[in-house]
């Protein structure tokens, strides 16, 4: 069998070939190899400017100071460092409240049931028919010990965007703190912290096609914001996150999200373009009901339900493309998706729904083949 056609870049992307050049000259003896953290000789000097000048690379795309930059193993360390960092703040001043969605990720949603488990109180807000969660929401769901309001930026199983700016601002007039998990918006949509707003956001390496293992998190330093380190061992990070940092990961980072940042505007266009050709070929089949509403959706995820289908039985049929249900973090469990439950879908329609992500090195051809492969599967199941 030929390899099946990769349609599951919200799950990761391959790392670009640029991207593992530019870490290749980080790994090996006579390359960029030292720890950044070994200040008295010239190795460790040159990692530690080739950390630094990534770290400036990050912040200049984000529109923020270096200084605000954290470097961690991915979105769902950034996630937690995020939460479970404020616990002290929340413990010293009373607040004990956090509202979020209950559309997020799971990285978000196990660790505010962690901080339940703490004393703390979660208030989980219900997204729209089309998966966002507007300003008026959380405005109605702050209370006078609201700590932390964290709301991911694009959703990671139906692609929809959330205004995280109209969010921010209501936090900030109310003394809270505000989050959002960028990892599916960094480099697909302009991410720019200054105009969002908010305090903290993460983001990871490998939804960018940059290395699995690293990400980041944006800390606001302004206003003097300090996070609890839920990693210790030598006061790395600014006192927020120890341990050796992977040079060539970082490196790598930087490289991934400079490319992103450099194509968006072309890419946008033509996976936008890809996107419309799927749709386009979905509404050909019967009983076919798109859950992402493509006028408020980033064009790279389109998460579709077949009527009359099993989706599990539909995904193991369906083996010449590489697809999911939803989140790769779920996708052993046979429950359905949570996302798409709270967002009205029936248990019958969620279990029969399929997420399909278009990226860099998807083509037309991709497109036209995997629609005629999928119309052809759905009609022996059906029959």
């Amino acid at each position: 069998m030929s390899s099946p056609i990769y349609l599951d870049y919200a799950a990761s992307t391959p790392t670009d070939p640029v991207v593992a050049d530019a870490m290749h000259q980080h790994l090996c003896l006579g390359g960029n190899f030292a720890n950044p953290a070994s200040r008295g000789h010239v190795y460790g000097w040159q990692a530690d400017e080739a950390v630094e000048s990534a770290r400036a690379a990050v912040a200049q795309i984000l529109n923020a100071n270096p200084r605000e930059i954290i470097w961690t193993s991915g979105a769902t360390e950034s996630d937690n460092l995020a939460i479970k960092g404020l616990m002290s703040r929340g413990l010293r001043t009373g607040r004990k409240h956090i509202v979020t969605s209950a559309i997020e990720h799971k990285a978000i949603l196990d660790t505010c049931a962690w901080m339940e488990d703490q004393g703390f109180s979660v208030s989980y807000l219900q997204a729209s028919a089309t998966g966002a969660i507007t300003p008026a929401q959380v405005q109605a769901a702050l209370r006078d010990d609201t700590l932390l309001v964290t709301v991911m930026q694009v959703n990671n199983e139906l692609g929809s965007i959330s205004d995280i700016a109209g969010i921010a601002k209501l936090c900030r007039e109310r003394g809270v703190i505000s989050h959002t998990d960028a990892a599916q918006s960094f480099g697909k949509i302009p991410v720019d912290v200054q105009a969002l707003g908010v305090d903290l956001l993460s983001l990871s390496a490998h939804k960018i096609y940059g290395p699995k293992g690293i990400g980041a998190l944006y800390v606001r330093r302004q206003d003097g914001l300090k996070l609890d380190a839920q990693v210790h061992g030598g006061g790395h990070e600014m006192g927020m996150r120890s341990g050796t940092l992977p040079t060539h990961q970082i490196v790598g980072l930087a490289a991934a999200a400079q490319l992103m940042h450099d194509e968006m505007a072309e890419q946008t266009q033509r996976i936008g373009a890809l996107r419309d050709r799927f749709v386009s070929h979905l509404q050909q089949m019967p009983s076919v009901h798109l859950n992402s509403d493509p006028s408020v959706c980033i064009p790279q995820i389109v998460n579709v339900a077949f009527g009359g289908v099993d989706g599990e039985t539909l995904l193991l049929a369906l083996n010449e493309l590489a697809i999911s249900t939803g989140s790769a973090c779920n996708s052993a469990s046979v429950e359905p998706s949570h996302v798409l439950t709270g967002i009205g879908l029936s248990r019958a329609l969620a279990d029969a729904s399929l997420r399909f992500s278009f990226g860099r090195y998807t083509r037309t051809t991709d497109i036209d083949q995997a629609a005629t492969y999928l119309a052809a599967v759905l009609g022996r199941l059906r029959q």
